[in-house]
């Protein structure tokens, strides 16, 4: 029994020599069909969310603690003074929170040299934030940097983070392909 969408058998004395057929009697490949370039991230939804909100509330705080330590560094170097907690000044003087001379107070806590330390541990966690959501969304190295800015121009933090998430869900949303590995 024969099919009936068998192809006929070819005579063999009929084809072309190999070595006489030229480029001319192939042709041209057909053309690739255009498609939509896909997504490629570098983790599922879940994952890239989570680096969202990590960057999220690192850019806040590191934004905050840098507006903390502008107004200190005002203080300190444009009035002379520092922000002392629970301490006792030369003359016995006992204070719970004041601004004063670094050499006016005999103990307490130096506020202000807490804010720097503050600020230079939450920037670090920051920039973790920036380089875990900066690999997930597989963005250019470019971007990775302006990230890591705005944790040292004061509210910078705040304007690039605003940017930042906006360009995730806006990526997410125009390739939902992208986050689905598993």
């Amino acid at each position: 029994m024969t099919e009936k969408n068998q192809t006929p058998p070819v005579d063999p004395s009929t084809l072309p020599d190999p070595e006489d057929i030229t480029e001319a009697d192939v042709g041209h490949a057909p053309p690739r069909p255009e498609g939509k370039k896909k997504r490629r991230f570098g983790g599922t939804h879940r994952q890239i969310r989570s680096a969202q909100s990590l960057y999220k509330f690192t850019a806040w705080l590191t934004g905050i603690f840098l507006l903390l330590l502008v107004f200190q560094m005002i203080v300190k170097y444009g009035f002379g003074r520092e922000l002392f907690a629970g301490g006792t000044t030369e003359d016995g003087t006992e204070f719970v929170l004041g601004l004063y001379h670094e050499q006016a107070v005999v103990e307490g806590v130096n506020i202000s040299l807490l804010i720097l330390i503050v600020h230079g541990w939450l920037y670090v966690l920051y920039l973790l934030g920036c380089f875990r959501l900066w690999s997930m969304m597989r963005w250019g190295g470019v971007r990775l940097l302006a990230m890591a800015g705005g944790g040292v121009v004061p509210f910078l933090s705040f304007i690039v983070e605003k940017q930042v998430n906006r360009n995730v869900e806006e990526e997410l949303a125009a390739h939902p392909e992208g986050v689905l590995r598993y």
